[in-house]
This record gives C-alpha cells, structure tokens and sequence, in this order.
C-alpha cells in the first residue's frame, strides 16, 4: 500500500481511530480485529499496520485521541478572565468532548480491553489535560474564591464529579438533554459555591 499523502494520512488515521471506537464501544473488545477496523473505513490492514503497527498500538493511539479531543476542547475556554467562570467552563468542556468523543471514553477512563493497559509514557502524555484544571483551580485559590489550600485536592475532587456526571449522561442516566443540562448546571454550581464558602469561612 503506497504512503498516503499527510493530509489524506491524517484523515485515515482519525477515521481508523473512530471506527474502532464505534466497534468497541458497541460489540465489545472480541469484535476489534484489523480486518473489521480495516474493512469499515474501505481500507486494507496494512494501513492499521503502517499507521499504528497493529492492534495494541491502535488501541494506545485511541486512548492517546481521547485525551487529544479533552485538550483541544480545553484549549478553547479561556484562562485569563474570571477564575470561577472559567473553571465552570472547563466542566462544560468535560462535558462536551465526552459527548462528542462517547466511543473513545471508556477506554480512556476504563478497562474496557482486559489486556490494554497505557504505558508511563502514554499517562505522563496525558498529564496535561489534569494540569489545565489544577492550574484553573490554582487560579480560583489565588484570587481569594477559594479556600487556601492545595489546589490539587480540589481538582481531584472536581474531576471526579465532572467524570461521574458525563459517565451517567453517556449511560442514559441524566434523562433527556435538558435534565441532563439541569443537573450538570446544580452539580458544578454546588461544587464551586463549596469551595467559595470554605474560602469565605477562612
């Protein structure tokens, strides 16, 4: 199979990644072959391999663009306007990649393939996304919203809860959209008005 152009590369690659995302997503780990991944997008396994060198490194790179998508939809909240309004945002953003992306998030957050785990060079690659929030968080603590404390505690605690939401909204578990809307908007404002009265109580 000759080389694909970059931009044709690229596009294979991207629509690889997802149609793989789709099989596991919906018929589970046994059905994720490099034929059947191969055959959705009309290309050879060849390409699967040339591109990812075969099953694990495709399932690497899945987990790898899960975590791309979560940092490009970061990147477009902004980080220099108000600190609480911008750390609201960056759930909003959570939310949006998980909804956008729901066939890469299991494996990004799950064990969904029993024999994939992610090597310390992938988890230290995806390092970035948790730092945006800590950094959100810092901010928030900086300024004097929140409580003085490390803000590392609160990022856990805060992704944890954004992690929960989008898991139960993937799931079906939040109703329709516009439940779903009214309870990520109760949870988060909860969540960030506890930090801001622990920080006031201070």
């Amino acid at each position: 199979m000759a080389r694909p152009r970059t931009r044709d590369y690229e596009a294979l690659r991207r629509d690889l990644l997802d149609a793989a995302g789709r099989i596991l997503a919906e018929e589970g780990p046994q059905a994720l072959s490099t034929r059947r991944i191969a055959g959705e997008v009309g290309t050879s396994t060849t390409a699967v391999y040339n591109l990812f060198g075969g099953k694990s490194g495709l399932l690497r790179a899945m987990f790898l663009e899960g975590f791309a998508r979560l940092a490009e939809q970061f990147a477009t909240v902004p980080c220099d306007g108000d600190p609480e309004a911008d750390l609201m945002e960056l759930g909003h953003a959570y939310r949006a990649s998980a909804l956008a992306n729901p066939h890469l998030y299991e494996l990004m957050f799950g064990h969904p393939v029993p024999d994939f785990r992610p090597d310390e060079a992938a988890l230290a690659q995806i390092q970035g996304t948790f730092d945006t929030l800590v950094r959100a968080v810092a901010r928030c603590v900086d300024s004097g919203r929140f409580a003085p404390v490390d803000p590392l505690g609160i990022a856990v605690h805060l992704n944890a809860l954004v992690h929960g939401l989008a898991s139960l909204e993937l799931y079906g578990r939040l109703g329709d959209r516009d439940q779903a809307d009214r309870h990520w908007r109760l949870a988060l404002e909860a969540s960030l008005r506890g930090h801001r009265d622990a920080g006031a109580a201070d």
